[in-house]
């Protein structure tokens, strides 16, 4: 008894929360790693940068527009997350469009609409957006950028962002043989309020 009360005070004292009940398909850090400053542009040709994470939990999912089958259900799963949510004015979802040749801001606009319109569809030049999906922790890589048609390669995790704009955690996809990986809406929204409360 005595060591469980030590541990609670140490912990208090020095402005530790306990570990969040996650699920395996979390990785959270016990410590937030910083986000390096980035500038990107929305679907309204507006520049955001890492105070647009402020105040917020921010829910960040990479893609594009042309996407046959991870993007759209991927979006339409954080979609009925958001709509879950009982205090919507403490999330906002970033939808990180990793094919900027063909995703304009009209483009990405007219995409985003399907699913909610206050989404935030933001890309950039890879210069850019390749430094800034990798200091989250993800990854993508196009296959023949020349070409009219052309996949690109991406994460399928969902990167958590905390009010003060620090990568609190990494929600993974489920891989089963024969189906698209895609998060778990049900499991991410019992995760995302254990980190939250």
């Amino acid at each position: 008894m005595k060591k469980i009360l030590l541990i609670v005070v140490v912990a208090i004292l020095s402005g530790c929360s306990p570990a969040p009940d996650v699920s395996e398909k979390v990785v959270w850090y016990p410590k937030p790693k910083e986000v390096q400053s980035f500038q990107l542009q929305d679907q309204y040709g507006e520049v955001l940068s890492n105070q647009d994470f402020a105040g917020k939990w921010n829910l960040l999912f990479l893609g594009y527009t042309s996407c046959p089958d991870v993007c759209p259900m991927t979006l339409l799963k954080l979609t009925h997350v958001y709509q879950s949510m009982k205090d919507k004015s403490k999330l906002q979802v970033w939808f990180v469009s990793v094919d900027p040749h063909r995703d304009s801001k009209e483009r990405r606009q007219a995409y985003i609409r399907h699913f909610d319109p206050t989404f935030k569809a933001v890309s950039a030049e890879h210069s850019i957006l390749f430094p800034f999906v990798r200091d989250l922790g993800l990854i993508y890589a196009i296959n023949q950028e020349q070409q009219e048609e052309y996949y690109v390669d991406h994460s399928a995790s969902v990167a958590l962002i905390n009010p003060k704009g620090q990568l609190e955690a990494i929600f993974k996809p489920s891989h089963e043989v024969g189906t698209v990986p895609t998060i778990d809406e049900k499991q991410l929204l019992k995760d995302l309020n254990s980190i939250i409360n």
